[in-house]
């Protein structure tokens, strides 16, 4: 498996995943082992015992339970409590938060902006972000000044 987080142990620690099929279909499976291999995971699941059954699962979704996610520090918050938020520059609506990329140094948000899609990466730091609020969702930046627009 490719992971989103590279440094998640989440799926290593799991008993039972959820296994997402492209079509939308969900199955709870269990997991006889699993472990790493460089930037991903080799995972067994329960009845998957040959290379067809295997390759059904190509380009499925894993998934974990959210009381399996490890408890967040101050400040921080998970990709997915952001994707799909609506982003705001100054009060005002200026797009959708679509994915975070974590590069050596940063991360950074990467926004689809509602005025022509074109999409933009807004660093993670308090130069930018004004707040991050998952409970909403929504992220409110202070500026976009001096980014590639």
């Amino acid at each position: 498996m490719r992971l989103f987080n590279e440094d998640s142990d989440v799926l290593l620690n799991s008993d039972e995943v959820l296994v997402r099929l492209k079509d939308g279909v969900e199955h709870e499976v269990t997991v006889d082992k699993a472990r790493r291999a460089n930037d991903a995971i080799l995972m067994k699941l329960f009845s998957v015992d040959d290379r067809d059954r295997a390759d059904a699962l190509r380009g499925a979704h894993i998934c974990v339970r959210r009381s399996a996610f490890p408890p967040l520090d101050d400040g921080e918050f998970y990709i997915c409590d952001v994707v799909d938020a609506p982003v705001f520059v100054a009060g005002i609506a200026f797009g959708t938060a679509v994915n975070v990329r974590d590069y050596p140094t940063i991360m950074a948000l990467i926004v689809k902006r509602a005025s022509d899609g074109k999409e933009i990466e807004v660093p993670l730091v308090d130069a930018y972000v004004e707040s991050v609020d998952v409970s909403i969702p929504e992220v409110r930046l202070i500026t976009v000044e001096g980014l590639d627009q």
